[in-house]
């Protein structure tokens, strides 16, 4: 799945790669193959996306991953993220995984 951008004229384009939270889908009777996960293995490294939204009901999504022993927060490049309750609880168990993993 990738984020749409909106363009000027209403045009949707992809622009990045994405997940989307679990349980969430994709219109009617739709599901995204990537519903029930928002951890992946990328490069070697544990990483989590949780879809997210910004100002003007874009999708985006933040990045957790673990580096050096330290947790890494991604927001969307230049945006704002709004979360809602079930992305926050993502977001949350994301950082706290994420933290367990750091401390190894």
């Amino acid at each position: 799945m990738y984020v749409h951008s909106i363009t000027a004229d209403g045009a949707a384009t992809d622009t990045s790669p994405v997940l989307r939270v679990a349980g969430e889908s994709r219109g009617p009777g739709v599901r995204d193959p990537y519903a029930d996960s928002v951890r992946r293995h990328e490069g070697g490294h544990t990483v989590w996306r949780v879809q997210c939204g910004d100002l003007i009901s874009r999708h985006r999504c933040v990045t957790v991953f673990v580096e050096d022993g330290e947790v890494v927060l991604v927001g969307p490049p230049g945006e704002t993220a709004r979360l809602s309750r079930s992305q926050l609880t993502q977001l949350k168990a994301a950082l706290d995984e994420a933290a367990e993993l750091a401390e190894r």
